[in-house]
C-alpha cells in the first residue's frame, strides 16, 4: 500500500491551539451525569428498562475472582479465556451498576458499585495476561511496581473516569475515600504511564514486529477521556492530549486512501471506530474547534464497514473477523452523521433496527455507549435501509465486491483479495475469495477460532485456519503461501461495468522459492444475472506434484454427478461448480468444529472440496464456473 505523510492532528493543533481551547475537567461536556434527571429520564423506555434489570441481574451477581493462578493459566495452558470472562466480567458488571444508577437515581446500587470499584481498583494489574509482555517482567504475574498500558488496562480507566464524571457526587455520600482511590489507580495506571512512557508499541514510534494497529485508536480514545474528565493540572491535561494527537497521526498515516481496514470488519469496530471515538472527545473538549470530519480519509474509514456487509449478519470476514457478526448500528450512525453521508446514516439505523440493544452483554467503552445511548431516540426515527452496494473496490487494500444487483440480495455475490501476507491478524490467504447466493454463505472464508497463547506467537501459521490450504486457494508442488511482507500479490486489476465485474491478480509472489512458481493469474469474473468464472493460468518452473484446488463450504457438497459439484447455501439455495472432469479428481472431507466463534457462524462443521490434477503440468489453465443448477422444463 502507499501511503502520504499526514499530520491532520498535531500540528494543526499544536500545544498552543491547546491551551487556547480546551476545556478544563470541571467543564468538560459529552453526555448529561447522574444529576441531570431529565436527560435520563428521556431515554427510550425500552432503554431505561434494560438498564435497570441489567443493574438488578448485576446485584445478585457475586463478583468474580481474579487469583494469581488464574492470571497463571495463559502461561501454563495456553488459554486465554478463563481469566478473561472473569476479567470482563467484573467489569461488565460494574458498568451495568454504574448505568442502572444514573437510570433510576435512588441509591440502591451505590452500596454494589463501591464494592465493585474497590475491587477493581484493588487488583494487581488491569492488563490481560496475554499482553504481560509489555512489562518487563514478562508474562505470568503481573509486576505491580511497573503499571503497563494495554488495550484493557486502559478500558478500566476510562470506565472508573466515567463512573467518577457520572456519579462522583453520588460516591461521596457513601464514602469520601472512594473518589480519591479512584482518581489515584488511573493517574498511577493510566495517566502517568502514558504520558511519562515512550516504548508502549500502540503509540507508533516504537513498533517492534508489525506496525500500529487497531491497539492504536483504542488506547488512545480510552486515554483521551481519562485525560478529559480526571486531568486538574492545565500543564499535564496539554501535554497528554498532544502527545495522544502525535500518536492517533502515527495510526492515520498508516490508513489506505481507501479507507480499508485489513483488520477485517470485526476490527473496524476497534479501529476505524475507536478514531471516531477520539475524535469525538476531542471534538466536545475544543467546542467543535478540533474537527476531523471534513478529511476525505475519514470518510473513508467510515465507509469500510458499509462495504464490508453482505447481507443480514453476514460480514465480509478477511483477516481475523467471524462470518457472522454484529455491527453497532448507534455508532455508525452517529459517525455518518458526522461525516454527512445519508446511506451510511440508513445502514446505521438499520442495524439499529435489528438489535436496539446491542450493548447487552458485550464489552463496553463508555465513551461509545454513552454517546449511543443519548442518540438512540433520534436513530430509531430516522431512515433505515441496508446499502448492499453493487460494486466496490478498495485499490489500496486490494479488495473487490460485486453483486448481480445493488441494493437487493438476490443472485450472486463475489468479493475477492489480494494484498500481501504481512496485514495486522494476517491469514496466509492472497488471492482468497467468497461466494453468497442470495444472501446466504456458499463458498466461505472460515474466520478465527477463539484467541489462545498461539494465535499472536511464531506459531500462529501452524492454526489450520491461517493456513492456505483452508481458504479458497490453490496448493502448487505441495506448498502453500508463506507470511511475510515480501509475499504478495503482483499486477491486481479490476474491472466493473452494468454486465459484469472482473478481478485479477498474479499469486506467484505470495509463494516461497519451494513452490517453483514462475506465474499464476487467477481471474474471477461475476456475469450479472449469469454466474461466476474463475480462470487459473500458470506456468511454473518444476512440476513436482499435481496442483491441488480447496473450496471452503459450509453446507455438505454433493460430488454425485462427476463435473458438476452442487453446492448449496445455509438457507438451501443451490449452484453447480463446474470443472474438468477429465483433468481434475474431486473429493470433499468434513472438518468438525468446536471453537464456539467458528460455530456461531457456522455450526458443528463445516467441508473442504479438493480438485486435484490428475498429472502435474508446468503449464496449464484451468476454468471453473458457478451457476445456478439448470431448470427442469414443465409440460
Amino acid at each position: 500500500m502507499a501511503f502520504s505523510p499526514r499530520a491532520l492532528l498535531a500540528t494543526r493543533h499544536d500545544p498552543i491551539f491547546l491551551r487556547s481551547h480546551l476545556e478544563t475537567a470541571q467543564n468538560f461536556r459529552l453526555c448529561p451525569n447522574a444529576s441531570n434527571r431529565a436527560a435520563w429520564a428521556a431515554l427510550p423506555a425500552i432503554h431505561r428498562s434494560a438498564l435497570v434489570a441489567a443493574g438488578e441481574a448485576a446485584l445478585a451477581q457475586p463478583w468474580p475472582a481474579l487469583p494469581a493462578t488464574l492470571w497463571m493459566d495463559f502461561v501454563r495452558t495456553g488459554t486465554r479465556r478463563h481469566f478473561e470472562e472473569a476479567h470482563f466480567g467484573r467489569r461488565r458488571q460494574f458498568l451495568a451498576l454504574v448505568l442502572a444508577e444514573c437510570v433510576e437515581h435512588r441509591g440502591r446500587f451505590l452500596d454494589a458499585i463501591a464494592d465493585g470499584l474497590w475491587l477493581i481498583c484493588e487488583e494487581t494489574s488491569w492488563c490481560l495476561p496475554a499482553h504481560l509482555e509489555l512489562q518487563r517482567a514478562g508474562i505470568g504475574l503481573p509486576d505491580v511496581n511497573e503499571p503497563v498500558v494495554d488495550l484493557f488496562a486502559a478500558e478500566t480507566a476510562a470506565t472508573l473516569a466515567w463512573a467518577d464524571w457520572l456519579l462522583g457526587a453520588e460516591l461521596a455520600t457513601v464514602h469520601p475515600l472512594l473518589r480519591d482511590r479512584l482518581r489515584h489507580e488511573v493517574r498511577r495506571r493510566m495517566l502517568t504511564p502514558c504520558l511519562e512512557r515512550e516504548d508502549f508499541w500502540w503509540l507508533g514510534w516504537q513498533r517492534r514486529h508489525h506496525p500500529v494497529n487497531n491497539w492504536n485508536p483504542w488506547c488512545n480514545s480510552n486515554w483521551l477521556a481519562c485525560i478529559l474528565l480526571l486531568e486538574t493540572d492545565p500543564d499535564r491535561r496539554v501535554q497528554a492530549v498532544h502527545k495522544s494527537l502525535l500518536s492517533l497521526d502515527v495510526f492515520l498515516n498508516q490508513q489506505p486512501a481507501d479507507g480499508g481496514c485489513d483488520e477485517g470488519p470485526a476490527y473496524w469496530g476497534r479501529a476505524a471506530a475507536s478514531l471516531f471515538d477520539a475524535l469525538e472527545l476531542l471534538h466536545a473538549a475544543t467546542g467543535g474547534r478540533l474537527d476531523l470530519y471534513g478529511e476525505p480519509l475519514v470518510h473513508e474509514l467510515a465507509r469500510y464497514v458499509m462495504r464490508a456487509h453482505i447481507s443480514g449478519d453476514w460480514l465480509l470476514n478477511f483477516a481475523d473477523a467471524h462470518a457472522r457478526g454484529e455491527v453497532d448500528g448507534l455508532l455508525v450512525w452517529r459517525f455518518g452523521r458526522r461525516i454527512g453521508d445519508a446511506p451510511l446514516c440508513a445502514f446505521g439505523a438499520w442495524l439499529h433496527g435489528r438489535r436496539p440493544l446491542p450493548w447487552l452483554g458485550k464489552i463496553n467503552t463508555p465513551t461509545r455507549l454513552l454517546a449511543n445511548l443519548f442518540a438512540a431516540a433520534e436513530v430509531a426515527a430516522s431512515p433505515a435501509a441496508a446499502p448492499l452496494l453493487r460494486d466496490v473496490w478498495l485499490p489500496d487494500l486490494q479488495v473487490a465486491v460485486a453483486r448481480d444487483t445493488g441494493g437487493t440480495t438476490d443472485g450472486f455475490y463475489l468479493a475477492a483479495k489480494g494484498g500481501h501476507n504481512a496485514e495486522s491478524h494476517n491469514h496466509n490467504d492472497v488471492g482468497n475469495f467468497v461466494v453468497c447466493l442470495d444472501g446466504e454463505p456458499l463458498l466461505i472464508d472460515i474466520g478465527v477460532e477463539t484467541y489462545t497463547a498461539k494465535t499472536f506467537s511464531p506459531q500462529r501459521y501452524e492454526i489450520w485456519t491461517m493456513q492456505t490450504q483452508w481458504h479458497n486457494l490453490p496448493v502448487i508442488n505441495g506448498t502453500e503461501q508463506s507470511n511475510g511482507r515480501s509475499f504478495t500479490a503482483r499486477d491486481v486489476w479490476h474491472q466493473a461495468d452494468e454486465a459484469t465485474a472482473m478481478f485479477r491478480l498474479d499469486l506467484a509472489g505470495a509463494y516461497p522459492a519451494e513452490a517453483a512458481v514462475r506465474k499464476w493469474t487467477r481471474t474471477l469474473r461475476l456475469e450479472r444475472g449469469l454466474g461466476i468464472t474463475l480462470v487459473d493460468d500458470y506456468e511454473l518452473q518444476e512440476a513436482h506434484r499435481p496442483a491441488v484446488f480447496h473450496f471452503i463450504t459450509c453446507v455438505a457438497p454433493d460430488l454425485s454427478v462427476p463435473g458438476a459439484l452442487r453446492l448449496q447455501t445455509p438457507a438451501g439455495a443451490a449452484a453447480i461448480l463446474h470443472y474438468d472432469v477429465n483433468r481434475l479428481v474431486a473429493t470433499t472431507e468434513p472438518r468438525q468444529i468446536d471453537d464456539p466463534l467458528l460455530a456461531a457462524s457456522w455450526g458443528d462443521g463445516l467441508h473442504r472440496v479438493r480438485l486435484t490434477e490428475k498429472m502435474a503440468a508446468l503449464r496449464a489453465r484451468h476454468e471453473f464456473r458457478i451457476a445456478r443448477p439448470p431448470t427442469t422444463p414443465t409440460r
